[in-house]
């Protein structure tokens, strides 16, 4: 988002045309510096590697993942990342990195990747208190973000395939059990047990852990049937909200709104049967985007009434598109199967149930010194937010300290998969969930700095334009004079973006993102 500063002394009043190509520059040169420090992220070469996870992966001697002409590939890894993920555990680190190395994918993408697709099978089994009473489950929107051909799609459906067997192997079963229930009903009561059948058959439903390409209306009924939990899957996660709004004003907006806090949801849809009620709706969501079309994932006052604060923006600072090249070495191990491996010890979680049929969750219990350590983070991320007087930081902080309580969780029943003994949340937890938060707040900050400036008014743009990439406030309101921009909107301008196009650096003193 910051200007050459040769361009900013340079560049006349933007055109219309121009708000485009200066939001376009943003998504390619926008630091990944949080606007809101708590923890430094730390960027990861290939040989880093921490222990998280009591064992560590086996090398193997496996052919090589044959390549099918459209999966990128690299000779050497692709390292500028962001992403922390040290925080995770060690055996998936492994995974993350050998992908990287050996397919081209892309650190950020498989680790958001990773971390959905977790907690998608997680689903309703497991719960996390940090105040008594006040449950929390591993409910992730997740939009992985990034230029075209940057290799979005190909590690996101990599890291979905054991979902996706699972899910086909459960509709080979239930079209079986479908048949038999139908050939059942057929058959007069009196004749149904003389031919194997139950008397009074109950007609079998699809179990399943994700969804595509469905309908909101589907959605509803889908999520009904399943009550562990699910995950939307969108290839281009414009297509989530295409339909939102289809029905009555607003009325999608706030059923997902509902779900992300884990709020009973209903819908009564003219021409339904009877309407679905769903007690504890679990459901994560995931997709791809493009940084020019974050504005539409924005439209319709979403980003105004705390949809967008809800999303997590996977969004790594390297947009190059990657070389195919035929030498890339082999895999030291099979990925797939490691990654399977791991993720069927939590799809394999037996939860208990009640009367009802509801799931009753388990808790996951914070140490004293955890919760300790989790409480003096949000102290201190408040204090910021007052000291700033950001709305649109303070929304974005609101909700990632949910999203600290439900990483927490996350991670500590990722250890566990990965070996660990002990479902419990740590104080060496909540360090790696802070990090992953962080994380996730410099990405809000970039993703609402593009929405921003492409909502700037012309004279906005080019007050922004001729600004230096610091300045005191001073100096800020003559360049805002020059421009036509009166003292008092400027200040408003100051205040409105602050911590989305500009830092609070010092007092009277700013700088550009």
């Amino acid at each position: 988002m910051k200007k050459e500063t040769s361009s900013a002394k340079t560049s006349s009043k933007p055109k219309g045309n121009e708000k485009k190509v200066s939001a376009k520059k943003k998504a390619d040169s926008h630091p990944d510096t949080p606007a809101i420090k708590g923890v430094e992220v730390t960027n990861q070469t290939s040989e880093q590697m921490t222990n998280h996870a009591p064992d560590q992966l086996t090398n193997q001697s496996v052919p090589p993942v044959p390549s099918d002409g459209l999966i990128a590939e690299t000779t050497k890894p692709q390292t500028a990342s962001n992403f922390p993920i040290d925080a995770l555990p060690s055996r998936l680190q492994e995974i993350i990195r050998e992908a990287n190395a050996t397919l081209g994918f892309p650190v950020d993408y498989m680790a958001g990747a990773m971390l959905s697709a977790m907690a998608a099978v997680i689903g309703n089994t497991h719960h996390a208190e940090a105040m008594t009473g006040w449950k929390e489950y591993v409910i992730l929107f997740v939009a992985l973000v990034g230029c075209p051909g940057v290799c979005k799609s190909h590690p996101l459906s990599y890291v979905m395939q054991p979902l996706i067997d699972h899910d086909a192997e459960k509709a080979t079963q239930f079209a079986e059990a479908l048949k038999r229930y139908n050939a059942a009903m057929e058959l007069p009561p009196k004749e149904r047990v003389a031919n194997g059948y139950d008397l009074n058959p109950i007609e079998p439903r699809r179990v399943r852990f994700m969804m595509q390409d469905v309908t909101n209306e589907a959605v509803h009924r889908i999520l009904s049937e399943n009550r562990r939990g699910l995950i939307l899957m969108y290839d281009e996660l414009a297509g989530w909200v295409k339909n939102f709004n289809r029905y009555n004003n607003g009325s999608e907006s706030e059923f997902w709104m509902s779900v992300f806090n884990h709020k009973v949801a209903m819908s009564d849809r003219k021409g339904s049967q009877s309407g679905v009620f769903i007690r504890n709706p679990f459901l994560c969501v995931i997709g791809t985007i493009q940084p020019k079309v974050l504005t539409d994932l924005a439209a319709g006052n979403r980003n105004a009434n705390g949809f967008m604060e809800r999303i997590l923006y996977v969004f790594p600072s390297d947009q190059t598109k990657p070389k195919w090249n035929r030498s890339r070495r082999m895999s030291s191990f099979d990925i797939a199967a490691e990654w399977r491996r791991i993720l069927s010890r939590l799809i394999d979680i037996v939860p208990k149930v009640d009367a009802d049929g509801e799931i009753i969750s388990e808790d996951v219990p914070f140490s004293s010194d955890a919760l300790d350590r989790l409480y003096q983070w949000q102290n201190e991320q408040t204090d910021r937010c007052n000291a700033d007087g950001s709305d649109t930081l303070t929304s974005i902080a609101s909700k990632l300290e949910i999203y600290a309580i439900r990483f927490s969780l996350l991670l500590a029943l990722a250890d566990w998969a990965c070996g660990s003994e002990k479902k419990q949340i740590d104080v060496d937890t909540v360090e790696r969930a802070i990090c992953l938060t962080e994380y996730f707040r410099s990405t809000a900050s970039k993703v609402q700095g593009i929405i921003s400036e492409d909502a700037l008014t012309e004279l906005q743009l080019s007050v922004l334009s001729e600004l230096p990439d610091s300045f005191t406030t001073a100096e800020g309101m003559a360049i805002a004079g020059k421009c036509g921009m009166s003292e008092r909107s400027f200040k408003r301008f100051l205040k409105d973006r602050k911590g989305v196009l500009f830092v609070h650096s010092a007092h009277g003193n700013y700088s550009k993102l």
